[in-house]
């Protein structure tokens, strides 16, 4: 089995893991007496986590290797899925979550694994199964979630995800330390012990390609998280489903983005390029956004899901492979765990921003207002550089 493939299966097994435990965490919460704030502050609170821990971690990767952060990281989520089991009061559920977030940081490792074995050339098919194995982890984990806990609220069944979440991130930890080997150089593990984080925050503040990469996946991800955090309570209002019809959606959702990212990216981004793709993407994600307030008949529905999740798998292993390319080899971690902190700020933005909309100006205002903002990301990804530098990755103004 290659590299890829172990890394594949490693994240696609976590993922699995994280996506068991979604849907049981707001009756978790509820169990414990908490109230509709407290029930989002929890789901809020592993973003923060990580969004703190990305770039601490990417750039560790850097220093120590990408293999030690990878165990690290695996076993973090392991004690937070079993703490998250046996906890019995509010305050160990928000524990349990921010260190799972502080372990999610290993995204950016991961990212970086894949930079390491691949070109220039092969990057947006390798972030392509990466995103593969998150969208098969997210499709696959809240139904063996659901079907674990069962229909009893009470907290012995609501523990047994944490339980087989657990087990699955220590699977997934088991098969990283038999099979995974490190992909960074020594030499590489050298150059990258003596610039700091606050360095490679300051490089990236210098760089304007990158710069302006990083704002790109930022506007991108807030009006994304926007939608898939409204979209149950939109679509109860118009349609009157309930969770069960939300969920098919996504279902649907997932299956699309795990084709594009699974099976058609590597070969698009050899044909078009990265930065055609982002741009592609981000007018599908606009497009799709602006739709979705006059959706009110299932075939415009299912078209409207379409393009937001052929934009997404389009835009996202694409804009990860053109800012991995911005990096040399001995700060690719870093530089990937600031592009992971960028999303992580916007999953908590998106969110809190698209509820008061939502609430003040009605159930069609946050996909208006995404939209907008994605409308700026397409005329910002118009003016990306096309020609790539072979010699360091980085990318030239055509």
């Amino acid at each position: 089995m290659g590299a890829m493939a172990v890394l594949f299966l490693i994240v696609f097994i976590d993922l699995v893991g994280f996506g068991v435990v979604i849907p049981l965490l707001p009756f978790y919460g509820l169990h414990f007496g908490a109230g509709p704030a407290e029930v989002t502050w929890m789901m809020a609170c592993y973003s923060a986590a990580q969004f703190f821990s990305s770039p601490l971690l990417g750039r560790l990767s850097d220093r120590v290797g990408r293999r030690p952060v990878l165990l690290v990281s695996l076993a973090a989520s392991v004690a937070s899925y079993l703490w998250l089991g046996f906890a019995d009061a509010l305050w160990m559920l928000f524990a349990a979550r921010l260190l799972a977030g502080a372990g999610a940081g290993n995204i950016a490792a991961a990212q970086a694994y894949i930079t390491d074995v691949t070109t220039p050339e092969t990057r947006a098919k390798g972030m392509g199964l990466i995103g593969a194995a998150f969208g098969l982890g997210f499709t696959i984990g809240p139904a063996l979630g659901g079907l674990v806990a069962g229909s009893d609220p009470t907290a012995a069944a609501l523990a047994r995800p944490a339980f087989l979440a657990a087990g699955l991130s220590a699977l997934a930890c088991v098969i990283a330390l038999m099979r995974l080997k490190e992909s960074l150089p020594g030499a590489s593990r050298e150059a990258a012990a003596r610039p700091s984080r606050w360095r490679v925050a300051k490089d990236v503040a210098a760089r304007p390609v990158l710069r302006r990469l990083l704002l790109l996946l930022f506007l991108t991800v807030t009006a994304f998280a926007g939608m898939e955090t409204t979209f149950a309570l939109w679509a109860n209002s118009a349609y009157g489903w309930g969770p069960r019809e939300v969920g098919y959606n996504f279902l649907f959702v997932g299956l699309v983005l795990v084709a594009v990212q699974g099976g058609l990216i590597g070969r698009l981004s050899q044909r078009f390029g990265e930065a055609r793709l982002v741009l592609a993407g981000a007018g599908m994600i606009a497009l799709g956004l602006a739709l979705l307030p006059v959706a009110l008949t299932l075939w415009r529905l299912l078209l409207v899901n379409l393009l937001l999740a052929l934009g997404m798998g389009l835009l996202n292993p694409s804009i990860t492979s053109l800012i991995s390319q911005q990096a040399d080899i001995d700060e690719r971690g870093g530089i990937l765990g600031v592009s992971q902190s960028a999303s992580s700020l916007s999953r908590i933005l998106g969110p809190a921003a698209a509820g008061p909309l939502f609430a003040l100006w009605g159930r069609d205002a946050p996909y208006y207002v995404g939209a907008g903002a994605m409308a700026l990301v397409v005329a910002l990804a118009a003016r990306l550089p096309r020609a790539r530098r072979a010699a360091q990755g980085d990318l030239q103004p055509s």
